[in-house]
């Protein structure tokens, strides 16, 4: 090898301690390139002079204010961008393309900053608290991050070159852009994100955009907007907002809602001024004309608009001619039925039936209202009418951004639970609280806890959200089309076969199965406490033998033993209960019981594994008792169960099933079937080329090529009968 070569080699390791060094402390006679001067002084930006967005103080656009972005650094990046929408910019400073950037940046921060999204009086909009504001409108900022000075955060966010503009959604990355863009597609990149927080309200024309460097442009009409005057003109602007006035004024959705107790049939142009840009809420059907379950579901649809008349407004949207807008909302099958508030959608889940459609819309009128605050006499009053209640205790600290995030939950638990709030010291007594605010949840009377104490995880959405969604069930609920994935997935459930027909028996058999899972849930708690003690005890004695020998080493490895009861495997174990009457052929097909013949019966069904048992230790059909439950369940949990299983399925299907699970469940079994199948392809492969060779360096006795082989061996080589003579 050159000595020059060898030289290189070993300079290599050598280069990136000396670019950080460069980097961390660039020396004080070294000039560091700027933006663009050219660009015009507005547009010096990441170099100190210009804030958060390259916005300096005092610019302006089309005659508003545009004050300071956002400046974030590693320490705040997280906490600042869970909520709502932010476009970040990841720059650094000697990065030449982030420099040609900084005007398209800064242009464009500028044109939506001072955007009105509806039609309003001149000068509204301009502060971000203003109801007008494109920032408050669509909760959406701007943002940058100097990666040269907060180099953790954008490796945490896997920033790998500059500039790279990232779009986050309440924390969570959307998409990504790598390198320096026109304004066209920055604003084009804005614009489908927009169109899906509110839907109808962008123009379909696209948006008059301004050149690099401008302070101004003629306004783009919004739909259900009134033209503008251009800036200066002072009597059409006058005129303007007297129109504007009126047209808010028109087309208001009226305060008391579906008046003639239809259901309306809405278009991209007006679903942006009835229903996105109000806080009324509606629940809308978006459905296709040749659609047979949406066709079946009409008589339901209209049925529930006559009896919501003058509650909830109801609404319609046929997607084969409102094809944009139903992409916009994420519609992915038909029919798809969405509740919306205040921009702000949920998607319904449940059955299609009247009566179904009714209980979710009534539960969704009392969204409008705000939380209830309750006192002890009020709560107990609740208890007795809902199975499942969520208690938020608040005291004289609680901020409003504790209220404002727990007025965001109530959207996601329409169908599904209540929240109500309180501030009464008897409560506080009976669950016994002493830090706020807190919150937990009540099911039957039994409480469970939301064990995150902090104000920041307080106010996480996502969190207590993720929380709320695993226990707001009831302790026994009805099993259903709508949650039978959420009640069965990665449970052994305890299921009764009920039938409302018999009406004494389906109450007796629903309070025994209650009271058997409330018993089992007490002596599962017992049973968790006391297994977490007994591994505190055991990580206890370690430590004191430990310091016994006087074992440094021993004594830091018991410390740093940390007691995990989630890595402990355990089967949940979760009651409910079904109509066997409305379910009785897949109660039939699946488990061989009709509760018309059988009476009320009870199952232990672990749908993961297909598989059920029917019968207790004794071989008699388990029942609705709370004794006969008890007893068979520790012997059905127990690894391996004490009681043999019934599959759900065949023979043969039990087979894949139980070699599928093998398969999938074990990585290194995994490694040796894909070992096994890679070997014999390239055995078969290996083969078929010695055989594709064999065929091409020898001929076969008989074969023919071009008539010549015949003559070769003695047979005709031709019709004109010319082959040797003898």
């Amino acid at each position: 090898m050159r000595t020059t070569s060898l030289l290189r080699l070993l300079a290599l390791p050598l280069i990136p301690s000396i670019l950080a060094a460069r980097i961390e402390q660039p020396a004080s006679d070294l000039t560091l390139p700027k933006r663009q001067e050219a660009a015009g002084g507005a547009f010096d930006g990441h170099d100190g002079k210009t804030t958060t967005d390259g916005a300096l103080k005092g610019t302006t656009f089309n005659g508003k204010n545009v004050p300071p972005g956002t400046d974030l650094d590693g320490a705040t990046l997280d906490d600042k961008i869970k909520d709502g929408y932010w476009l970040v910019e990841f720059f650094s400073p000697y990065c030449h393309h982030c420099k040609a950037f900084a005007p398209t940046w800064q242009t464009l921060y500028e044109f939506y900053y001072t955007q009105d999204p509806l039609p309003q009086t001149p000068g509204s909009g301009e502060s971000e608290s203003d109801l007008n504001s494109f920032t408050r409108y669509y909760n959406f900022k701007f943002a940058k991050v100097d990666c040269v000075a907060n180099g953790d955060a954008c490796a945490s966010k896997e920033i790998r070159s500059f500039p790279t503009i990232v779009l986050f959604k309440d924390g969570e990355k959307v998409k990504s852009n790598v390198g320096g863009r026109d304004m066209k597609f920055m604003s084009g990149w804005i614009e489908e994100v927009l169109e899906t927080i509110r839907p109808g309200s962008r123009p379909k024309s696209g948006l008059k955009l301004p050149k690099i460097g401008d302070h101004e442009v003629e306004k783009t009409l919004m739909p259900e907007q009134p033209p503008l005057p251009a800036i200066g003109d002072k009597a059409g602007a006058t005129k303007t907002a007297s129109v504007s006035k009126s047209t808010v004024s028109a087309t208001r959705v009226p305060e008391t809602p579906n008046q003639v107790g239809k259901s309306i049939a809405l278009t991209a142009e007006n679903f942006q001024r009835l229903v996105t840009a109000t806080h009324d809420p509606w629940f809308i059907k978006f459905y296709a004309p040749w659609c047979g379950h949406c066709q079946a579901m009409a008589p339901n649809w209209q049925g529930m608009a006559r009896q919501m008349k003058g509650q909830l407004n109801i609404g319609e949207v046929n997607c084969e001619v409102e094809k944009r807008l139903c992409k916009d909302v994420k519609v992915r099958g038909y029919p798809t039925i969405m509740f919306f508030r205040g921009g702000e959608r949920i998607e319904y889940d449940g059955l299609r039936g009247l009566g179904d459609l009714l209980d979710f819309a009534n539960k969704a009128v009392a969204v409008a209202d705000p939380v209830m605050d309750v006192d002890a006499a009020k709560f107990e009053e609740l208890e007795k009418k809902e199975e499942v209640l969520f208690l938020y205790f608040y005291d004289h600290a609680t901020t409003e951004e504790d209220f404002a995030a727990l007025d965001r939950l109530t959207m996601s638990l329409i169908g599904h639970a209540r929240l109500v709030k309180t501030s009464d010291p008897t409560l506080c007594d009976r669950y016994k609280i002493s830090t706020w605010p807190r919150l937990l949840v009540s099911r039957d009377g039994k409480p469970t806890y939301y064990t995150a104490l902090s104000p920041r995880d307080m106010r996480d959405f996502r969190r207590v959200l993720n929380w709320m969604k695993g226990v707001w069930l009831p302790i026994v609920p009805e099993l259903t089309a709508s949650n039978a994935r959420e009640i069965m997935d990665g449970k052994l459930v305890v299921l009764g076969i009920l039938s409302r027909e018999r009406n004494d028996e389906f109450v007796s058999a629903k309070r025994e199965i209650k009271n058997a899972a409330l018993e089992w849930i007490d002596k599962q708690t017992q049973a968790f406490k006391l297994e977490r003690q007994e591994l505190r005890d055991a990580k206890q004695l370690r430590i004191e033998e430990a310091e016994d020998r006087n074992d440094q080493r021993a004594l830091r490895a018991a410390k740093s033993i940390r007691i995990n009861m989630e890595d402990i495997e355990r089967k949940e174990v979760g009651f409910a209960w079904v109509d066997g009457v409305f379910w009785e052929r897949w109660i039939r097909t699946t488990f061989g019981i009709s509760v018309s013949s059988d009476n009320e019966r009870v199952v232990m069904y672990d749908y993961d594994n297909h598989r059920y048992w029917d019968n207790t230790m004794t071989g008699n059909p388990i029942v609705p008792s709370r004794t006969s439950i008890l007893e068979t369940l520790p012997r059905v949990v127990s690894n391996p169960p004490k009681i043999a299983a019934k599959s759900t399925t065949t023979a043969l299907g039990h087979v894949w099933w139980v070699l599928r699970g093998a398969v999938w469940q074990h990585p290194i079994i995994s490694a040796v079937f894909a070992l096994g199948f890679l070997g014999v392809a390239a055995v078969l492969a290996r083969r078929h080329v010695k055989m594709e060779k064999l065929s091409q360096g020898y001929f076969k006795v008989g074969e023919k090529s071009g008539g010549s082989m015949d003559g070769l061996l003695g047979g005709n080589s031709g019709t004109s009968g010319q082959g040797k003579v003898d």
